[in-house]
């Protein structure tokens, strides 16, 4: 055991982050309890169309995340796996809120693991009072002129009111 080689924990956690929410912040700051290195991934989904673009959510992840220096924050257009190896992560993180995305990320797991069998996928839980925020639901809200100050980040909730909303953030 003495002349076992100590590597850094390193994870990826990569999300649409469109727009980044506290429940992905629960997600984050659990995460860095257990790795010592965590990339914040901005990955893109190529059958929607984002509400903001790659440099304004990785300027908002910046933003929110700067101080931290286990942090990396970062964006990619390729399989999650493949990323994952370029950067040197052998786990992936992926939040879940309900058995529908359980459902996704379990074949997505078992596909990854398939293409690389040294890399893990870790499933971290929602915190129960975010299980029901989504993205998809906060914009509805400030496209109907609601604000969604409980459940992002100040910054995302003013970007968010400057982008879809109605009425201007409290």
């Amino acid at each position: 055991m003495a002349n076992r080689e100590i590597r850094e924990k390193v994870a990826v956690f990569p999300a649409s982050f469109d727009p980044l929410t506290n429940g992905h912040l629960d997600i984050v700051e659990r995460a860095l309890g257990i790795f010592d290195r965590l990339f914040l991934a901005v990955a893109f989904n190529i059958e929607k169309e984002g509400t903001f673009s790659k440099d304004e959510r990785i300027a908002m992840l910046r933003s929110v995340f700067g101080d931290e220096p286990r942090i990396e924050v970062t964006a990619f257009d390729n399989l999650t796996v493949d990323f994952a190896m370029e950067i040197g992560a052998k786990v992936i993180i992926r939040g879940l809120r309900a058995m529908s995305d359980f459902e996704y990320e379990f074949e997505m797991a078992l596909m990854n693991k398939h293409l690389y069998p040294e890399v893990e996928t870790v499933f971290m839980m929602a915190s129960q009072k975010y299980l029901y925020v989504s993205s998809s639901r906060l914009k509805e809200l400030v496209r109907l002129g609601r604000t969604v100050d409980a459940f992002v980040p100040e910054i995302v909730a003013k970007k968010l009111h400057e982008r879809l909303g109605r009425v201007k953030p409290a």
